[in-house]
């Protein structure tokens, strides 16, 4: 049967996606913790130099403030990689491990009326063996047998269009992100140190 087929298909690739999904949401909530640790790393870092600053002659001075300065900057940088991260990509990862649980849900209910669905086909059988409720029986096995078509068309319209706006919805997100972590590369003030010392070293060349 069609609908069989592509309903158990769809039970294994869920349950085959879900776990790559979540695996991936922990990964990339990881690398999201660790980037807003980076950037708490740098309000400890520019808190320090301020401190030792005030401490030190005039010209050391200079140094270690626009080295707090930098420190602040590079902070920021890192915060804001965290939030896009976060939003872009885990929150995308766990939204889509929700829809995942919603699909398999979905199914388990398809399965459980198609299970309701066979017994009453046996409780029909039984009616007509020993003649007794029978009209009841064809009443309960066409109900169930309506609730099992209905389920399985709505399952597979849901999973077809689930599938339609996963594809998309990853696609969008992913290209998002990649071009706000190539703005961050480019405005991050690392980037710009090592293109000012490139340059400083191709003129004493």
């Amino acid at each position: 049967m069609e609908v069989d087929d592509f309903s158990e298909q769809e039970k294994h690739f869920l349950s085959n996606y879900y776990d790559r999904i979540k695996g991936s949401f922990a990964k990339a909530d990881r690398m999201t913790s660790t980037h807003k640790n980076v950037a708490d790393g740098y309000i400890h870092t520019a808190a320090c130099l301020h401190s030792l600053a005030l401490e030190e002659p005039t010209v050391i001075k200079k140094y270690l403030l626009k080295a707090a300065e930098l420190s602040e900057k590079l902070r920021k940088v890192e915060s804001r990689v965290s939030s896009d991260e976060d939003l872009k990509l885990t929150e995308l990862l766990r939204y889509y491990m929700l829809n995942i649980e919603a699909a398999k849900d979905l199914l388990y209910r398809r399965t459980e009326a198609l299970i309701n669905y066979e017994n009453s086909n046996k409780a029909l059988d039984k009616a007509w063996l020993k003649s007794k409720d029978v009209k009841l029986a064809e009443a309960h096995q066409q109900e169930c047998c309506q609730k099992f078509e209905q389920l399985s068309e709505s399952a597979k319209e849901e999973l077809i269009n689930f599938k339609q706006k996963r594809v998309a919805a990853f696609r969008k997100n992913l290209i998002e992100m990649s071009e706000l972590e190539i703005k961050h590369a480019r405005t991050s003030p690392s980037c710009r140190v090592a293109s000012t010392c490139s340059r400083t070293t191709e003129q004493r060349m």
